[in-house]
């Protein structure tokens, strides 16, 4: 049976692969970026003419809290939630300046509330739903010169914990995917061959993960048993 499927931050990596996997099994998709608009409608468009799935693009910022709410007026009820958007910033902690910082809380931290906000009262209505926040190994063990990604990482995790307490007697589950180093833009854009070069030989398993293998763990947790919630499961080639 098809299900309705919300996914942040899909313009690119992670989220494009997570809504071409929910395409490719035929669910109804409901796309956001912040950015990148123009390329998150081509690959609507892509997926509604090679799928035959209905595609709605938004753009959004799920900082800003009444756009996310403006959002799910327009979306109606959703089966799933997979919080994806994210930023980034490296550097030392005293040369960030505080905008920076709330820019990357407000972001991948306070994007969670926004969307489960307005995600949670339909799907405990309707009993059943899952949510599925992609996080980082850095939310678990913190990263020199990434202080503020990991604390809003750190703080995913515990947001993902507390809501699946709080919905399971609803039976809507919430998990995690706390993810090492993907092959991403976002990891390029941030680091040079070098340093890239460095983690890959530090990484068990040789070699970055594919934002395609996120994208199925995903689907694995949708399709997991109703038991399996409060998760956060690491991702990252036995790294961390």
């Amino acid at each position: 049976m098809s299900e309705k499927v919300l996914i942040t931050g899909a313009s690119r990596g992670i989220g494009r692969e997570i809504a071409v996997s929910f395409a490719k099994r035929g669910d109804e998709l409901i796309l956001t970026c912040n950015k990148n608009i123009d390329m998150l409608r081509d690959l609507g468009e892509s997926l509604s003419s090679e799928y035959g799935v209905k595609c709605r693009t938004y753009s959004c910022d799920v900082s800003d809290h009444e756009k996310v709410k403006e959002l799910f007026l327009q979306a109606g009820d959703i089966d799933i939630l997979v919080n994806n958007a994210g930023i980034a910033w490296m550097g030392l902690l005293t040369d960030m300046d505080i905008d920076d910082w709330r820019r990357v809380i407000d972001t991948n931290l306070g994007g969670l509330f926004n969307t489960c906000k307005y995600a949670v009262p339909v799907m405990v209505r309707n009993r059943k739903g899952s949510i599925i926040n992609i996080s980082s190994v850095w939310g678990s063990v913190g990263a020199s010169c990434e202080v503020a990604y990991s604390a809003s990482k750190g703080g995913v995790n515990s947001f993902t914990r507390a809501l699946a307490k709080e919905l399971a007697p609803s039976r809507v589950r919430v998990n995690a995917i706390a993810c090492g180093v993907i092959d991403t833009d976002m990891n390029r854009d941030h680091l040079d061959s070098d340093e890239l070069n460095a983690l890959e030989d530090e990484i068990p398993a040789g070699r970055m993960g594919k934002a395609s293998e996120v994208a199925d763990l995903v689907l694995r947790i949708c399709d997991g048993p109703e038991y399996l919630t409060g998760q956060v499961i690491t991702l990252d080639g036995g790294w961390i």
